[in-house]
């Protein structure tokens, strides 16, 4: 009896992470009740109390059994050769992408944290979370290259923590272009070929094509249109010329 027991609070718990998953997915987190994934598991309120404190920790239990594309990625590199780090995160990353696009689960998962919930009220702490889980990618990444200079693959030179970030922003940006649009281009080819020519260059130290901002380059900056744009509203006062003032030099 106490086997059966178990076994039903274990099913319970699945249908409740399984209707969780869908209607955040379909509705997003906001909008989705604990009485709503109550209802579509076919169990009670207290049911959903029983098993979760609350929907912050019902959305993390969710997270947490769809591993995150990213998270996967890290832990399928740290388990590979210490003498070859860069053709390891290389592994690790494409296999970021293949379960993005071939795991259902996961592809969810991961649409679910980027596009379908406000990190606001009693979604804080989730937040909090994913910072930790993006500090804790950006440190993998710089690790893995500084082994890479320890072992001569990369120059000595290399700034590991711009190379960790601009190697966190190419695979994140990827990854969310692609949920927004997955017919847009293969995530799978796109992202091995821009993956592996990011990796590459950072062997081969890349000249500055640009000179250094002048005096009134910088002095444009924040002054288009759009960046005025996006000022607090002028009153009426503000709106009147001002004879003493002079549109800057441009």
């Amino acid at each position: 009896m106490a086997r059966r027991t178990k076994q039903e609070a274990q099913e319970t718990r699945t249908r409740l992470l399984d209707a969780a998953e869908q209607l955040f997915h379909e509705r997003g987190v906001s909008r989705t009740s604990l009485q709503d994934i109550a209802q579509a598991a076919g169990v009670t309120r207290g049911a959903v109390y029983w098993h979760f404190e609350d929907k912050v920790q019902l959305f993390d239990a969710m997270m947490q059994r769809a591993t995150m594309p990213l998270e996967e990625g890290i832990e399928a590199a740290t388990s590979a050769s210490p003498d070859l780090p860069l053709e390891d995160l290389r592994l690790g990353l494409l296999n970021v992408f293949h379960c993005t696009v071939n795991n259902a689960r996961t592809r969810r998962a991961f649409e679910i944290a980027n596009l379908r919930v406000e990190f606001v009220g009693e979604m804080t702490s989730i937040l909090a979370r994913k910072v930790v889980a993006h500090r804790d990618w950006t440190l993998h990444n710089r690790g893995t290259f500084e082994r890479a200079i320890e072992l001569g693959q990369l120059p000595p030179g290399l700034d590991t923590q711009r190379a960790a970030i601009g190697l966190m922003a190419l695979v994140g940006g990827l990854l969310h272009h692609w949920m927004l649009d997955p017919e847009s281009f293969d995530l799978i080819e796109v992202g091995q070929a821009q993956l592996e020519h990011y990796l590459s260059s950072l062997a081969v130290p890349v000249p500055n094509r640009f000179s250094p901002l002048t005096e009134a380059e910088r002095h444009t900056l924040g002054r288009q249109a759009v960046c005025e744009s996006a000022q607090s509203p002028m009153t009426a006062a503000d709106a009147q010329p001002d004879s003493r003032l002079k549109a800057p030099d441009l």
